[in-house]
């Protein structure tokens, strides 16, 4: 990426930060959904304890499904809104995709950040290997966010936007999703957490970036 970038990825994070604030649909769709589905989980278990595996997986489609609230609407917004066409014509596509990514990225991150510890303390969960445990919430969190970004934008133009967008999005995010539970259950003390799946969620995570830069040009001048 050349620093040049650099301001008009601020000056589209900074426009997508303001109008997070100012409507905050996506904020709160994501975070209702994980209130929600956590409530629902606490309550079912009414303070039994939960196996690692089972709770590594809860947690992971709870992130996922809250992420599918939020993730999408940062093309479609623009769409509804009849901006879309504005941005095109003043953003460059690099600037555009990375600034949107980098707002995506910190939305769910700090969901991710609110969520886990409330996971935690309300399944009885205890974390046995802390580096393990944040460093699977962050590669998880950034590649669902390179992701979800990409899809958006595939997705932008569609009649369905929001079927398509789940459709889409699970197959290319499973190769981070399954590592991220066995990970997980790992550090929640369900087994053995290998290294090299940390080193293939990295590796797969820098594909999905290197992926959606190269395809995003294509999308943004071509569409």
């Amino acid at each position: 990426m050349k620093s040049s970038l650099w301001p008009g990825i601020k000056l589209v994070f900074t426009k997508e930060f303001t109008l997070g604030l100012r409507f905050k649909a996506a904020w709160w769709a994501m975070l209702m959904f994980a209130l929600t589905t956590l409530a629902c989980v606490s309550m079912a278990l009414q303070g039994a304890p939960l196996e690692p595996k089972l709770a590594a997986a809860l947690l992971w489609i709870i992130l996922f499904f809250a992420s599918m609230a939020g993730a999408d609407r940062s093309f479609a917004d623009e769409d509804m809104a009849g901006t879309l066409p504005t941005l095109k014509l003043y953003g460059a596509a690099q600037m555009v995709l990375w600034g949107k990514l980098l707002y995506t990225g910190f939305l769910l991150l700090c969901l991710t950040v609110f969520i886990a510890p409330l996971f935690l303390l309300l399944t009885g969960a205890e974390v046995v290997l802390g580096g393990v445990f944040l460093g699977t919430l962050l590669l998880g969190t950034l590649g669902i966010s390179a992701a979800g970004t990409l899809i958006a934008a595939l997705t932008c133009g569609a009649q369905v936007k929001s079927g398509l967008f789940s459709i889409l999005m699970l197959p290319v995010i499973l190769p981070v999703f399954l590592p991220a539970i066995f990970l997980t259950a790992g550090a929640l003390g369900g087994g053995s957490a290998p290294l090299s799946y940390l080193i293939g969620m990295a590796l797969y995570d820098g594909v999905l970036l290197m992926g959606a830069s190269v395809l995003f040009d294509y999308l943004w001048y071509e569409d």
